[in-house]
């Protein structure tokens, strides 16, 4: 890209042309925005298909080969448009339908049209012609998901919250009610991945929480629901049919976006060549030696593809339904930001790990759009670590600095193992660095959001940035996180958020502990729900820490609920139980504000004008209760929503937070920082919510002018998003990758604040 600092992309894979395999549409960087590509793989060039002010982040193909793209203004309401691959018009996808948000598109082969749609209260779905009028189906007065729609188009799958009693609703297409799937009692929670790719059967693929696992399962008209207890795991997975040998599969686009307004927040080198390349491509068809039964080979009939995330790293799995076989898929050690089987058992997958940066890979050697991304292996030592706590322990990612890094003889027995493997006492003590060691760096704790997500190991170019510039940073799978099964996933025991700074405690203990990281050095950077708990963490717990960045946070929980939207206050409920007015001393011991006055260490908040999902007015009071404390802290605004397409913002926080750190964190030891608690903000910082315009261009935007020692990359601005940038001296652009999200066994489309 041109005259340009950085690119954004999305992480995720090209969607196929069922009729077509190599015609596919693709989301990628156009000048510093989102927006949505045709790719022909057969000659290996792309066309931009959209081009609109503030990018384009949905975006599909159906069996026809048109390209459909989600037209939203500034607040994230519009409308379904579509194009032909070659070019043309841009066309409506239905006529008659009222702008609003998007909450699910799918195709049938016959050109059928159903397309979900919020109001911010309600969720209405529409069916219709592709390209022409059309009908109302149903209207439900909650928010919803269009997750499906059958080959001949005879019937509709809709998702609720996964733990009620609609999980999910089957429609016909006239809208009367075929089956309601409750994912509530004794059953556990349920989720929808969509209808099999034929039109010689109707089945609906599902997962369901049994206990402290997840089970595949299927709905059928003439057999209801039943479960696969063969195919069972004990971490969050993900499933998608194979293409049904003989009949093209049809498009469904129910809405890969995090950042929609939601009903359930839940929701070795693998490179010795440091190409990026992580070993080749596997093949799929062939007797990996992981069949549970045997069976035939070959992908015809009912057969799917499951992901399955655990501990940090996923697996490919092939299930075949009729045979009761599940073969493992290779894949190399790492994780798979996306997934998708294609037609004669062909697999398209997303690796990167934590050392190497995104790369799409086919098992066929078709050819991918290439990803902007940074070459070869990453700067540091990347490894996971293990610390008990009462409820068992919490994995952490490290990254440390060249030269910071443990050999195997110097490693802390005990150092990256679960700790029922580890021996008692093991460690180091508190502050000592082993011999050979560099004295220990400051370190950053990058907090997740979510709640319902984790960190993997993968590239985050955040992470390349801090630690090039020669910090630690800690990324820490807290209690509700996902990816270490159900009962993780609920365990709240010492209320919302503070559990969650409970772990994050308990890791900064036992990193200063192993002598890995510097105990007067400690910052909190989190995003959306991470910047949350950055906020409760530095409120909570003020001794601990000496600097923390809240970008668009959670910072008054009252205040939040009453103006977030109707899927937040739904998550919120189920998490504390009820409504601020039903238990308000359990919003009120969560809840930042409630401790603004004990903040200590110096505190960076950005945060949104436009954000629905944590609306700028709980930040400004939560400002003005730093100011009324004295606390130290500055603020910078953004003219955007909780999610943004343009990467010139993303740079901007970034830039600040990186140089915020850099400053406050260093200052610790040499001195460079104030630390008088008057509640001094840098000038060019804002705190009235105009805005920091100009972003892409000025220092003043990011604050006093005192470069980190690498450009700064982008973190979280999302749950379902992972910024990315290169390192100083690589000489390779900045861009933002978003990965599809898949945690917790359901569709795609899974709700989280970020």
């Amino acid at each position: 890209m041109t005259g340009s600092r950085y690119q954004v992309y999305l992480a995720a894979l090209p969607e196929v042309c069922a009729a077509d395999p190599a015609l596919m549409a693709f989301t990628a960087d156009a000048d510093g925005r989102c927006e949505v590509f045709a790719w022909d793989a057969a000659t290996g060039r792309a066309r931009q298909v959209t081009d609109r002010p503030r990018g384009t982040l949905h975006g599909t193909i159906d069996r026809d080969a048109n390209v459909w793209w989600f037209d939203e203004d500034a607040h994230g309401v519009g409308r379904w448009r579509f194009q032909p691959f070659r070019g043309g018009p841009d066309l409506p996808g239905l006529t008659g339908v009222p702008p609003g948000t998007p909450r699910g598109l799918a195709v049938s082969d016959d050109g059928t049209v159903a397309m979900g749609l919020g109001d911010g209260r309600t969720t209405t779905v529409h069916l219709g012609p592709r390209g022409g009028s059309a009908r109302e189906v149903t209207r439900v007065d909650r928010h919803a998901t269009l997750s499906g729609i059958t080959a001949a188009a005879g019937l509709l799958a809709i998702s609720g919250p996964a733990g009620s009693a609609h999980a999910v609703t089957v429609l016909a297409a006239d809208g009367t009610p075929r089956a309601v799937l409750s994912g509530a009692g004794e059953h556990g929670r349920l989720w929808s991945l969509g209808f099999a790719p034929t039109a010689e059967r109707d089945e609906l693929l599902l997962v369901r929480e049994d206990d402290d696992r997840y089970l595949l399962a299927s709905w059928r008209p003439e057999t209801g629901i039943r479960t696969y207890p063969w195919c069972a795991f004990d971490s969050e997975i993900t499933a998608r049919w194979y293409p049904h040998e003989g009949h093209a599969d049809h498009a469904d686009h129910a809405d890969h976006e995090d950042h929609e307004d939601h009903a359930d927040h839940e929701d070795g080198d693998a490179d010795p060549g440091g190409d990026g390349d992580p070993g080749g491509d596997p093949g799929v068809d062939g007797d990996p030696g992981g069949d549970r039964r045997p069976g035939g080979e070959g992908c015809a009939g009912r057969t799917v593809l499951i992901r399955e995330d655990r501990h940090g790293r996923s697996t490919l799995h092939r299930a075949r339904l009729d045979t009761g076989t599940l073969t493992s898929v290779p894949t190399p050690p790492g994780s798979l930001l996306d997934a998708a089987p294609r037609a004669g058992g062909e697999v398209h997958y997303l690796w990167t790990d934590t050392a190497h940066p995104p790369r799409m890979h086919s098992t066929a050697g078709t050819a991918l759009p290439a990803l902007g991304t940074v070459p070869g292996r990453v700067p540091g030592d990347h490894r996971d670590l293990w610390t008990p706590t009462p409820d068992g322990p919490v994995h952490t990612w490290l990254s440390l600095p060249e030269g910071h890094g443990l050999t195997a003889s110097q490693a802390p027995e005990g150092h990256g193992l679960p700790a029922s493997q580890a021996p008692e006492g093991h460690g180091l003590p508190e502050g000592q660095a082993p011999d050979g060691r560099r004295a220990p760096p400051p370190v950053v704790f990058l907090v997740h959001g979510g709640p319902a997500d984790h960190d993997r190991d993968a590239y985050d170019g955040v992470v390349h940035s801090l630690v090039a510039s020669g910090f630690a940073v800690a990324r820490v799978n807290y209690r509700g996180s996902t990816g270490y099964g159900p009962r993780w996933r609920r365990a709240f025991g010492s209320g919302v958020g503070l559990t969650q700074v409970e772990d994050l405690v308990a890791v900064r203990a036992d990193l200063i502990g192993r002598g890995l990281v510097r105990p007067d050095a400690v910052g909190l950077w989190g995003t959306s729900w991470g910047g949350y708990l950055a906020l409760l963490a530095l409120g909570t717990r003020p001794g601990l820490w000496q600097a923390g960045v809240a970008v668009k946070p959670v910072a008054d929980g009252v205040a939040a609920y009453r103006t977030t939207t109707s899927a937040l206050r739904a998550l919120d409920e189920r998490l504390y139980g009820g409504t601020p007015d039903d238990v308000p001393e359990a919003y009120a011991r969560s809840s930042p504000i409630q401790y603004a006055s004990h903040v200590r260490a110096p505190l960076l908040v950005v945060a949104a004008t436009r954000d629905a999902k944590c609306p700028p007015g709980q930040v400004r009071g939560y400002l003005a209760a730093l100011r009324a404390a004295g606390a130290r802290h500055e603020s910078m605004w953004l003219d955007s929503g909780h999610d943004g397409y343009e990467g010139g913002d993303h740079v901007a926080v970034l830039r600040r937070a990186v140089v915020f750190l850099d400053r406050e964190l260093r200052a610790t030891r040499d001195g460079r920082g104030t630390q008088d608690g008057r509640g001094a903000q840098d000038k060019r910082g804002t705190q009235d919510g105009r805005g920091t315009q100009g972003a892409r261009g000025t220092d003043g935007a990011y604050g006093p002018h005192r470069d980190p020692k690498t450009p700064p990359a982008d973190r979280r601005g999302d749950s379902g998003r992972v910024r990315t940038t290169a390192a100083a001296g690589t000489g390779t652009a900045e861009h933002t990758e978003r990965r599809t999200a898949h945690a917790e066994g359901h569709h795609p489309q899974r709700p989280a604040r970020g």
